[in-house]
């Protein structure tokens, strides 16, 4: 499985500001969200990116993009019909390639030397089957993220054989059918907002759409038909994720980031000196 294209989904109208919000990277440069998120894909090889947006926000979004605009392309949903229906919005540029898919409000990174794309993206290299980034997550987080359930086939590997999916599950639905033998009591396997996808899911999702047409189209129903009819993947990358629309988020991001780059002493100084005057 050959993957060339990334397809970016940032048209939640609650949530469209947050990917031009500004952070300083790894490198102590000032970038935009979405082109952090653009460089995830480039660093893992990829080479056409495709954002989906709201109407009117394509040229905030181009500016927010960098050295990366002429490699963008901006397909807009109409409405807001649901994160699947973002996700079908791109079709089209998709055509009949695998892909991988990013959430634009949504950070990672990397405790390896290879990055959270690149990690997910060799995994569908070799297994050649779609597979969906997860990360286990304590059970009072799971009302914030889809979740997978089912069984360890990787060995030493953290690869799991998906047989559900439930959209922010509660704790007493995801004990019923999320339980992945292995993991810590209490923690269940949660998206990290990074799949690697065939075209089929737009042929899952446009099923589920013409089902009901006046219902808000989400991408974990048609996963979770996905799952039901084929192989379907979940891996758990060495990374973490940061939720840039939860509170804190968008500190917890920089954090990260700043940690993991050349002012990361600089930083951490400055943290024990705040911590030192609160204490005070």
């Amino acid at each position: 499985m050959r993957i060339r294209k990334v397809l970016v989904t940032a048209a939640n109208p609650r949530q469209r500001t947050l990917p031009l919000q500004t952070l300083i990277d790894q490198t102590g440069e000032p970038k935009s969200a979405l082109r952090v998120v653009l460089e995830e894909a480039a660093g893992a090889g990829l080479e056409e990116f495709g954002v989906v947006v709201c109407p009117g926000d394509e040229p905030a979004y181009a500016d927010a993009c960098g050295d990366l605009r002429s490699s963008v392309r901006f397909i807009v949903q109409d409405a807001p019909r649901g994160y699947g229906h973002a996700v079908l919005c791109g079709r089209e540029f998709i055509g009949d390639d695998g892909f991988l898919h990013l959430v634009g409000d949504h950070l990672h990174v990397s405790q390896t030397t290879a990055s959270c794309a690149r990690q997910l993206l060799a995994v569908a290299a070799v297994e050649n089957a779609p597979v969906s980034a997860v990360q286990p997550t304590r059970e009072n987080q799971l009302t914030s993220f889809g979740a997978v359930g089912g069984r360890l086939v990787g060995g030493a590997r953290p690869l799991y054989q998906v047989e559900s999916v439930l959209e922010k599950p509660t704790p007493t639905a995801a004990e019923q059918h999320l339980i992945v033998p292995g993991l810590r009591a209490g923690f269940y396997l949660c998206f990290f907002g990074m799949h690697v996808l065939e075209p089929e899911i737009f042929t899952l999702l446009d099923a589920q759409q013409r089902a009901a047409p006046d219902r808000a189209l989400g991408l974990s129903p048609a996963l979770h038909a996905l799952a039901a009819r084929r192989r379907y993947l979940a891996f758990s990358v060495a990374g973490r994720r940061f939720d840039i629309g939860a509170p804190y988020g968008l500190l917890f991001a920089q954090l990260a980031l700043s940690l993991s780059g050349r002012d990361r002493d600089r930083v951490l100084t400055q943290l024990v000196e705040l911590l030192a005057v609160r204490g005070e």
